[in-house]
């Protein structure tokens, strides 16, 4: 039996790369494209009305922020992967979209085959993004590091932590030692839907493992002791 093809939602407002995209998507039977926004209000009807996989967003949309979109999305959909592609590559718009939800970022300049490959990339479970943006996540976890002499002896404000209010209630819970199905009947969510938490707090944290979110989360000053 075949696995369902990827669903995709394009978000962008320039009509050329718009097409691009939509052209690269239609052409990869793996996949299937089930909305086109080239706005902020158009994409919200069709987040509101579509299910789908994977969320492909500009992040300068002529009536709004891409970033906001990105965080609905994170929290109304946590199954669903979010990959930024855009012009921009500084560290402001790549750190703000990553802490509002984004599993990807890449750059406009990546070839339609890169784009597949992401894609592909992220519903494995990765994270991919340009080399440019790599050097600009870097630069700010350097940045974070030389403000805090001692991460561990203090508290994350709400503005320090990348996590979802849900997403630090699971980390606590995993802090615990509770399984992933005694996460979800405390919480009255599914396992499956831990499991896309969890997903996203290794993305944000930079981790692989439970031990290292916990570690990771420890030395943030996240996890209430």
């Amino acid at each position: 039996m075949s696995e369902s093809p990827i669903s995709i939602v394009i978000v962008e407002d320039e009509p050329e790369f718009r097409r691009r995209f939509a052209q690269i998507i239609e052409s990869e039977p793996s996949m299937q494209l089930v909305g086109v926004a080239a706005n902020r209000r158009e994409a919200q009807t069709i987040i509101d009305r579509e299910n789908f996989d994977v969320l492909l967003i500009d992040l300068g949309l002529p009536d709004g922020n891409g970033i906001d979109l990105i965080r609905q999305v994170s929290q109304k959909k946590p199954d669903a992967d979010i990959m930024v592609v855009t012009v921009f590559g500084d560290e402001q718009h790549v750190v703000s979209s990553i802490e509002a939800g984004a599993t990807g970022y890449v750059l406009k300049d990546s070839t339609p085959a890169d784009v597949i490959s992401c894609i592909r990339l992220l519903r494995a479970g990765g994270s991919p993004v340009s080399p440019v943006v790599a050097r600009s996540v870097l630069r700010a976890i350097r940045n974070r590091m030389g403000a805090t002499a001692s991460p561990a002896a203090r508290s994350a404000t709400p503005e320090d932590n990348p996590l979802s209010t849900r997403e630090t209630e699971i980390l606590q819970l995993l802090a615990k030692g509770m399984s992933f199905n005694e996460i979800g009947e405390i919480l009255g969510i599914s396992p499956h839907t831990v499991t896309a938490h969890i997903k996203k707090i290794y993305r944000k944290l930079a981790v692989h493992s439970r031990s290292e979110a916990v570690y990771e989360a420890t030395q943030m000053g996240l996890l209430r002791t």
